[in-house]
């Protein structure tokens, strides 16, 4: 299984580790540092996929960072602060970032986010999920249902992926909508609940929300049954 490479820019150790050691269990590799100029440093002699930032941090704030990185390299970047102005968050997207995450944060949700970074790009990763009924083959694009591969269209495909990736998450249906870049469709509520439906129909034509339960105003979960 390839590691994605990510560096992770956070002063704080303690949440800093425990964000470690839930992505190295996620088939990642993750190079930590805590100040600007050691993220500098580092980037100049090793290559990452895509870079963690923080925003409070010694020596330099972590926008200017940002734009600084951006300036030589083209690494997706996903700023996460506890800061949660919302003039932060437009500078950082203005200034090269890919996502702004605030914290606080589960950090399934980061996973999430950094999937959805790559996959704009094609750089989906391939991974097991946490679920003793589906495996998800990324190099076929086939996911199992107890070892039976289901037939799923691309987007079907794409939507159900995310589910499970993000169990017992709520996953709001502009996310979902997102996900899906095999063709062009109408992304409304309605084009997100009919794909929903299908892929329930192909899980379990008995049972309505086994796997997948519908939130009310918001989106949908994937839950284990």
């Amino acid at each position: 299984m390839r590691q994605t490479r990510l560096l992770l820019i956070e002063d704080d150790e303690q949440m800093a580790g425990l964000l470690m050691r839930f992505l190295k269990e996620h088939a990642m590799y993750v190079a930590h540092v805590t100040r600007p100029s050691q993220a500098m440093a580092m980037l100049a002699v090793e290559s990452f996929e895509l870079i963690i930032l923080d925003l409070s941090l010694p020596e330099m704030d972590g926008l200017m960072l940002c734009r600084k990185i951006r300036e030589t390299s083209d690494v997706h970047i996903i700023i996460s602060s506890a800061r949660s102005d919302l003039d932060d968050k437009l500078t950082g997207l203005e200034n090269g970032a890919d996502d702004y995450l605030p914290k606080p944060y589960d950090p399934r949700e980061l996973l999430a986010r950094i999937h959805t970074v790559l996959r704009r790009q094609g750089k989906v990763i391939d991974e097991a999920v946490s679920s003793s009924h589906f495996r998800i083959d990324e190099d076929s694009t086939q996911i199992y249902y107890n070892d039976l591969a289901l037939r799923l269209t691309l987007a079907e495909y794409q939507i159900l992926r995310l589910l499970l990736r993000a169990p017992n998450r709520t996953i709001s249906r502009a996310d979902i909508a997102n996900s899906i870049d095999s063709h062009r469709f109408d992304s409304g509520v309605e084009s997100i609940n009919i794909l929903i439906g299908r892929i329930r129909k192909k899980l379990d034509p008995g049972n309505y929300d086994t796997f997948i339960q519908t939130v009310r105003g918001i989106g949908y979960r994937f839950v284990e049954a």
